[in-house]
């Protein structure tokens, strides 16, 4: 340390404290304002990255809300289709069973009906028939009968008789 401060020069110090100020002036303006600029700017390049992530983020969240929202309007708009289809299907089925029943008590009245004309014209061909019998049957015995003189004054008294007692 003595030889180094036997060696000081003062002129030296002075050009040397010199060229380190010129030096850190030229080093402050060439390249720490460009260097502190593009630092700066990286940062805001970063934040701004940031910022965008951010809002990007916030974004998606709106999305899957907006997105679930729907999802629950569209089940919600399935189920109120699928209870209209099953009202419907239902209304249909109650109309078909109507008309069924409708259309069935209509066959079965005209059944009845049919089947009360079919007796009423049997009935009617039957006394027909009973009468044309009895009428033969009766013209036949009263020939028989007449054909008889005897037999015819027999009858004759035999009808006075009850006409008298009745």
């Amino acid at each position: 340390m003595d030889q180094l401060l036997n060696d000081f020069s003062p002129g030296l110090f002075f050009m040397q404290a010199i060229i380190l100020l010129i030096l850190i002036v030229l080093m402050r303006k060439f390249a720490w304002k460009p260097i502190l600029d593009s630092l700066q700017s990286r940062e805001e390049g970063i934040q701004g990255a940031l910022d965008a992530a951010e809002n990007a983020k916030k974004e998606m969240a709106n999305l899957q809300a907006d997105n679930e929202k729907l999802l629950k309007e569209a089940r919600a708009e399935r189920e109120a289709m699928l209870k209209d289809a099953r009202e419907m299907k239902d209304k249909i089925v109650a109309d078909a069973k109507a008309e069924a029943q409708a259309q069935a008590d209509k066959t079965i009245a005209q059944a009845q009906a049919t089947i009360a004309a079919e007796k009423a014209s049997a009935m009617a061909e039957l006394k027909n028939t009973v009468a044309s019998l009895s009428v033969e049957i009766a013209e036949k015995v009263v020939r028989e009968e007449l054909s008889n003189k005897d037999k015819q004054l027999g009858l004759v008294e035999k009808s006075l008789a009850e006409v008298t007692l009745n």
